[in-house]
């Protein structure tokens, strides 16, 4: 896992082997073992050669999902917290798969528009796996969208605490 990290991150930054190791530190030739699997860095080791790549090592919580089932037709995956998309996620234009978006097949959604988002989002919610979710909807966006989202009330009252959660933090420290 290190090794792709490392490689991704060298080629995210458009570096070769060489001008990266030079940067922190170390040799082509073990900077090479690192990204091959070879041999292992230590996470200081990793987290040097990350940043001098400009990338950071972040630990952030996983995402869970409960599958909630619904009165009428398939379930619903509900998180037990919301997660954030990069900024060019968040707002790209996305198609979304025809499992989806099964009504509308082909039609794509400007997430950097406002009401696009929102129709975007109501699909997700309504049809989405919980990499659907994690894919297509940013959990910031998600909560400011929340009171104008058409949505079935089944789906509203399943999403209900993950939302609360976020919108009256201070009634959990109650």
């Amino acid at each position: 896992m290190a090794s792709q990290l490392l490689k991704l991150a060298r080629h995210g930054a458009g570096l070769s082997q060489e001008e990266l190791a030079a940067r922190a530190g170390t040799s082509r030739p073990t900077l090479s073992a690192y990204e091959h699997g070879r041999k292992s860095p230590t996470m200081a080791t990793a987290e040097r050669i990350l940043r001098c790549a400009g990338w950071e090592l972040i630990a952030q919580p996983l995402v869970t999902f409960a599958e909630v089932p619904m009165p009428r037709g398939r379930p619903v995956f509900v998180p037990d917290r919301l997660w954030r998309l990069s900024v060019e996620a968040s707002l790209a234009t996305v198609a979304l798969p025809l499992g989806l978006a099964w009504s509308r097949p082909g039609a794509s959604f400007a997430l950097a528009d406002r009401r696009q988002r929102a129709r975007c989002y109501e699909i997700v919610l309504r049809e989405g796996m919980p990499d659907d979710l994690l894919r297509y909807i940013d959990g910031a966006l998600l909560v400011d969208l929340w009171p104008e989202l058409v949505l079935p009330r089944d789906i509203r009252n399943a999403w209900h605490t993950v939302i609360d959660q976020v919108m009256h933090p201070q009634a959990d420290s109650a």
